[in-house]
């Protein structure tokens, strides 16, 4: 069965002014739809056809370039528009596991921001920067270059993002230009803390650390 470019859970302008209503429509329309497009197409007529694009990126080092880059690019992009959200931003509650994980960790929720931004801004061309529960249920930031995630088996750091933010140039050009440091900024006022605890409620639903 083929994979589906998602809706969109807000309106291309519900962001602004922290990511503009054109880069939001090019950037769903145009990229997230080709990666879609063409993660179809390499899959076609593979044993692919039949798994989760989670299985898929498990095994990728098995598939070709194609569905490495295509694959990835459609489930980062699922993820980049489902842990925004026009109402989000600001520091999840003290009460939420994710702000007790951030805490145990990472520290603080500054010190979170801090080397979020720092995975951010030292990914050297394009990519992204992740913040992942790895197999001990702890919490890790990383980055990957281009369309990679930590869910791959070819991932330097594996687990399993719950948040992720795209530091491609087409995800801020138009507004940003080259000032990748405004859009990271940015970036925190709109994290769907709500989303993202429960992406980290879901990667281990048996905790009892909390």
């Amino acid at each position: 069965m083929a994979f589906q470019l998602p809706d969109l859970p807000y309106a291309y302008d519900a962001l602004e002014p922290h990511v503009d209503a054109r880069t939001m429509e090019i950037h769903h329309t145009k990229h997230h739809a080709a990666y879609t497009a063409n993660l179809n197409a390499a899959i076609a007529g593979t044993d692919a056809e039949s798994l989760t694009i989670e299985d898929i990126l498990a095994n990728i080092s098995k598939y070709s370039g194609a569905v490495r880059n295509n694959g990835g690019g459609f489930y980062n992009h699922n993820l980049f528009w489902e842990i925004m959200s026009p109402n989000g931003g600001g520091e999840p509650s003290p009460q939420t596991n994710i702000h007790k994980a951030i805490v145990r960790d990472l520290g603080s929720f500054e010190n979170f921001k801090t080397q979020f931004t720092a995975a951010a801004m030292t990914r050297f061309g394009s990519g992204w920067a992740w913040l992942c529960v790895d197999g001990n249920d702890r919490l890790f930031i990383t980055s990957t270059p281009n369309q990679d995630n930590p869910l791959m088996d070819l991932a330097e750091a594996k687990g399993t993002p719950i948040l992720g933010l795209d530091v491609w140039e087409h995800a801020y050009y138009l507004n940003y230009q080259n000032r990748r440091p405004d859009y990271v900024a940015a970036f925190f006022n709109v994290i769907n803390w709500q989303e993202v605890t429960k992406r980290y409620n879901d990667a281990n639903p048996g905790r009892s650390d909390f």
